[in-house]
């Protein structure tokens, strides 16, 4: 990693920031990009050979803006850690278009803007590697988030389709799917009982790895994605609902803290009117 130039979207806080602290402690130059620019500022000043630059990964145009400063100041970039995410919860018919919008343009065009802006380059010079931050959301589907386990499901599936478009040209492409993190992403949502939960120096950690391993594709924990492919393939659907009833996985519908998400809740929506705002489209009430 000595000499490393990486790039962290969405690495201001949470999973992000400490993905940023790790690939910093193993010698790299990090550059994290983050729609909230001076949060992401205060987070980089903390850590060794670290900077920062707004980047808006919904935007191609912020993507090469962002990416031209990494590479004038550090070099031709070796990693990608396409980490940037919202997690808006709620009933799907009561969700928001521009609710919408913003999970599908940063979960997933934020996925491919980013890929498309970098790996050009490393194909050209015939080494990179891409570390896509998916969800188990991605194969486990779940009652309040309809939208997000849409774009989860897709970011895998881009994830192991460039994979496999790539292959031989040097350039590798990771996913890695964490299952419940606590982050602000969570905020307001009973965790536990029969949900594996992580903290996010987990996911730091299993990010990192695949820069050895060079996995399709890492859960967090390491046998939540295995163990859910076995369920899924052998399990009858009677039986799988009879167990996720009795550990209530309607708790993103049912159970929610309003009071302690409020903060995050508050975040997500200034960020859809901006997002709205700048597509030119009409924010709902």
């Amino acid at each position: 990693m000595d000499g490393a130039v990486v790039v962290v979207t969405g690495g201001a806080r949470g999973i992000g920031a400490k993905t940023a602290e790790l690939f910093s402690a193993s010698g790299a130059t990090v550059w994290i990009g983050d729609v909230d620019a001076d949060v992401a500022g205060a987070t980089a000043s903390r850590i060794p050979r670290c900077r920062s630059a707004r980047l808006d990964v919904t935007q191609r145009p912020s993507w090469d803006r962002f990416v031209s400063d990494v590479v004038e100041t550090s070099g031709p970039i070796d990693i990608l850690v396409n980490n940037a995410g919202v997690m808006p919860l709620g009933a799907f018919d009561a969700e928001p278009e521009s609710t919408t919008d913003l999970i599908l343009d940063v979960n997933v065009r934020g996925v491919l803007n980013g890929m498309r802006t970098v790996i050009p380059a490393m194909v050209a010079r015939g080494r990179g590697h891409v570390v896509n931050v998916a969800s188990m959301a991605g194969m486990i589907p779940i009652p309040g988030m309809v939208t997000y386990n849409a774009s989860k499901f897709a970011a895998l599936g881009a994830s192991l389709a460039a994979r496999r478009e790539y292959a031989g040209t040097g350039v590798t492409v990771s996913a890695v799917l964490p299952a419940a993190v606590r982050t602000e992403l969570t905020a307001g949502v009973p965790l536990g009982n029969g949900l594996p939960t992580v903290d996010p120096e987990d996911v730091a950690r299993a990010i990192l790895k695949t820069v050895r391993t060079r996995a399709a594709r890492t859960s967090v924990p390491g046998w939540v994605a295995p163990g859910w492919a076995l369920v899924d393939a052998l399990v009858p659907e009677k039986l799988q609902c009879a167990v996720r009833d009795r550990i209530n996985d309607r708790r993103a519908l049912t159970e929610v803290d309003a009071q302690g998400r409020s903060a995050y809740r508050e975040r997500l929506v200034r960020q859809s009117k901006a997002h709205a705002a700048q597509a030119g489209s009409e924010v709902a009430p």
